[in-house]
């Protein structure tokens, strides 16, 4: 065993290798060996794995550049906006009364008020970017509960929560919210409260399968057999196992949001005058849409765009939790 050891050593410090770096292998005889020029294999944790896979979808790093880029607009809106968004400029109108179009002082036009359409399309993405994240946020956690909840004690507790989720999905999401909102009247805080109370559901029922299945796992066993309690149970073990899900349908979720809350701003019911909002600036351009196009067109756009980039970096973020996922 000693000539062994120093073949391999000899071998080691001819390839410039340490012994940390070979690879052990074992010979026809039985004997355990070292091959310097076997191929090493780099050990991830889970996190550095998932950014490996993420980093080689282009889309979703395209996606993860544009939520980047909205949110520095959102934050250095005082700095960014040439304009106070509110500010009606007599210049910001033609003789006729009609919107000016693109110019030095006015980038991109102004609206029917004479407003700067830039300023307050930056402020719009504040009042997208924070309701999008605070209601799908509260959303978010009522789902994570309620499925927990539902999925680990199972019986008449599970019974009665899935229900009342299958109940809440059978309401038309729209026509809820829109009844919810005409009763508390609408503001940035009643939005965040309906938005959240129609969108719970979905997360629920993910939530709810997975621990299901999770329930069932070995390591649950061994906790029950140690005296863990079930919030214990429930928070030390079983919730890290539901970040994957929770983080994807999060992003997809923060998109669905945005689109949610312009559509009640559209018409009339999300974040009211004058604060901007993009929904909000469609319905006050769209009877110019002939003569000034660009009191839609750009409000849309942003719309477009920012709902594109989440969904971008969801699916990417589901691909690489679960590679399997892109197979199918």
């Amino acid at each position: 065993m000693s000539d062994l050891h120093d073949e391999r050593d000899v071998a080691l410090a001819t390839a410039g290798l340490g012994s940390e770096a070979a690879a052990e292998v074992t010979s026809a005889d039985g004997v355990a060996g070292w091959a310097p020029d076997a191929p090493l294999v780099e050990h991830r944790t889970t996190w550095q794995e998932v950014w490996r896979r993420l980093r080689r979808d282009r889309f979703a790093l395209v996606g993860l550049a544009v939520i980047a880029l909205l949110v520095a607009i959102a934050v250095f809106a005082p700095w960014i906006a040439p304009h106070d968004p509110t500010a009606q400029f007599d210049e910001g109108l033609t003789m006729r009364g009609m919107p000016v179009g693109p110019s030095a002082e006015f980038p991109l036009g102004t609206d029917t008020l004479g407003r700067d359409l830039l300023s307050r399309l930056i402020y719009g993405a504040r009042v997208s970017l924070v309701i999008g994240v605070l209601a799908n946020g509260f959303a978010l956690v009522l789902g994570v509960v309620f499925g927990l909840t539902a999925g680990y004690f199972r019986g008449g507790v599970e019974t009665l929560l899935m229900r009342a989720t299958d109940v809440m999905m059978a309401f038309p999401i729209y026509l809820f919210a829109v009844a919810l909102v005409s009763v508390l009247r609408p503001s940035l805080g009643i939005l965040v409260l309906v938005i959240g109370i129609v969108y719970w559901t979905p997360m629920t029922r993910v939530i709810h399968g997975e621990v299901l299945s999770i329930r069932e796992k070995e390591f649950v066993d061994a906790a029950r057999l140690t005296g863990c309690t079930s919030v214990r149970i429930l928070y030390r073990h079983i919730l890290p196992h539901l970040v994957a899900p929770i983080i994807v349908y999060t992003s997809l979720g923060i998109a669905t949001t945005i689109l949610f809350e312009s559509t009640l701003s559209y018409i009339g019911l999300g974040v009211q005058p004058p604060t901007p909002s993009w929904g909000q600036m469609i319905s006050e351009g769209q009877a110019y849409y002939l003569s000034a196009p660009h009191l839609v067109l750009y409000p849309g756009l942003m719309i477009m765009i920012t709902v594109l980039a989440f969904n971008l970096v969801g699916d990417g973020l589901r691909d690489a939790f679960d590679p399997q996922q892109r197979r199918r």
